[in-house]
């Protein structure tokens, strides 16, 4: 492996992450970290720290002049920049391999063509990938959407193109909302994004949100496996599992095989999640995009095939190929994982940052706690709400169902509110019990559910009734 010291170009859960799985490769870390970030467990665990600036993320996390001299300071020769900030920033990464560091993730060619939705699109459906009936090119103008729109009819999601997060989304039923949505979505894109191109698409209503984990050297690709990712919160992600409970064999044999053509298309490197929605209605699934870096639910594949893919990525970075075969990759049992964020269900999951005057972290067989928390840590008011993720894994879904409502009982985050009630009420719902709900299903449930969130760890757990799928699951 060329890689000797690594840098930490993140923050949070994820740092302490990759600290963890480069130490356990025998290499030097340092943690490249924000004023607001100088008491992080990232910090406390890595062998080196090095100030970047302030505590806003402009000055920071995505200044890419300050990560790069703090690289060259500590003599670090590869650099890791987690999820979010600088990691799907494709300008970034080709800096850090003209400045003859190594970039652990894709190619910038790759995070250039797959971070641009319509160009990512236009990749899939030349890979015989299911794409969204829509726009196949970017619409700059009104008139051309409105055109496109006839013809596919209404409901449609009008998107940005360089999009993520949710963000310059908007969806139009008629052709008043339309026309009144659409400037709102371009304005919307420009601000977040500095681009303010767009395309339409069908809306899939009812659907699901499947991914497809891919892992690639630059040569050959496999998968591994799927996750489901369905319920959500404004389109962010709430409660992740794997395998999905939706899928047959047969259909999931066909989602992977394709996630591995278009990985292949474009010489993917590292660890990348191929996005789809797939109803489960019509059995049709469709290519939504590609995220070209490892995801907040990567712990789930994890745990139900074995593969390490924080370690295999930086590995695949220092110049190693592909450790596995398709044919080893296999699924073994469910694995669940839920977001423990600093929000307070109860009060419409306002933001809430503060020092954790407490922490009982569970154990026992199958149960896994990433997090940037410890006792006596004051979670700073700057950055993203996620303090870390409970994962279970056991032999069946039923299974990993009761033992995540178990794990989130032994849970302790004392000194701030945190989403931890609202993981409670949705184990101990029938429908997720049943696997019955999509993308739109939670905010309904939300609005509408008797249960009071804030006390939801009172109420007695049900019999957990177990999925039945039509195949079984290889």
């Amino acid at each position: 492996m060329t890689i000797h010291k690594l840098l930490i170009a993140n923050r949070g859960e994820i740092a302490v992450r990759i600290v963890r799985a480069a130490r356990e490769l025998g290499l030097a870390t340092v943690q490249a970290y924000s004023k607001a970030d100088k008491d992080s467990l990232a910090v406390r665990l890595a062998d080196e720290c090095v100030e970047i600036g302030p505590p806003a993320a402009s000055k920071s996390y995505l200044n890419r002049d300050a990560i790069l001299a703090a690289a060259r300071t500590t003599g670090a020769d590869a650099i890791h920049p987690g999820y979010g900030f600088l990691a799907e920033n494709a300008e970034f990464a080709a800096a850090v391999e003209v400045a003859g560091l190594i970039f652990v993730g894709p190619t910038a060619q790759a995070i250039r063509l797959m971070g641009d939705k319509v160009a990512a699109r236009e990749a899939a459906a030349s890979a015989g990938v299911p794409t969204v009936p829509g726009s196949r090119g970017r619409l700059e103008s009104a008139a051309a959407a409105f055109a496109l729109v006839e013809t596919t009819g209404f409901p449609v999601m009008i998107k940005a193109a360089a999009g993520g997060g949710g963000r310059g989304i908007r969806i139009a039923r008629s052709a008043e909302e339309f026309h009144h949505l659409m400037p709102q979505a371009q304005a919307e894109a420009l601000a977040a994004f500095g681009d303010g191109g767009l395309y339409v698409e069908k809306l899939i209503e009812g659907a699901r949100h499947i991914e497809v984990q891919v892992l690639g050297d630059g040569h050959d690709v496999i998968h591994c496996f799927e996750r489901e990712c369905s319920l959500q919160r404004r389109r962010q992600k709430v409660w992740e599992e794997a395998p999905s409970p939706s899928l047959t064999p047969t259909i999931r044999e066909k989602l992977c095989s394709s996630a591995v053509a278009l990985a292949k298309a474009v010489h993917y490197r590292g660890a990348g999640t191929i996005e789809y929605l797939y109803d489960d209605r019509s059995h049709e699934f469709y290519f939504l995009e590609m995220n070209t870096r490892i995801q907040v639910e990567h712990p789930v594949t994890e745990m139900v095939t074995g593969i390490d893919l924080v370690r295999e990525m930086i590995r695949i970075a220092g110049g190693e190929r592909l450790r596995f075969r398709q044919d080893q990759v296999r699924i073994n049992g469910h694995s669940i994982e839920v977001r423990i964020n600093a929000e307070d269900p109860a009060k419409g999951f306002m933001p809430n940052p503060g020092t954790v005057t407490a922490l009982n972290v569970p154990g026992g067989n199958g149960v896994r706690f990433d997090s940037m928390l410890y006792p006596g840590y004051t979670v700073p008011p700057y950055y993203d709400s996620l303090l870390g993720k409970l994962i279970v894994h056991d032999e069946d879904r039923a299974s990993a169902i009761r033992r995540i409502d178990r794990a989130l009982g032994e849970l302790v985050v004392e000194g701030l509110a945190t989403t931890k009630p609202l993981h409670q009420a949705l184990a101990r719902d029938a429908d997720v019990q049943a696997g019955r709900f999509h993308t739109a299903w939670l905010e309904p449930w939300l609005a509408s559910n008797a249960i009071n969130l804030a006390a939801a760890e009172t109420v007695p757990a049900p019999q957990v009734i177990p999925t039945t799928p039509s195949e079984s699951v290889p």
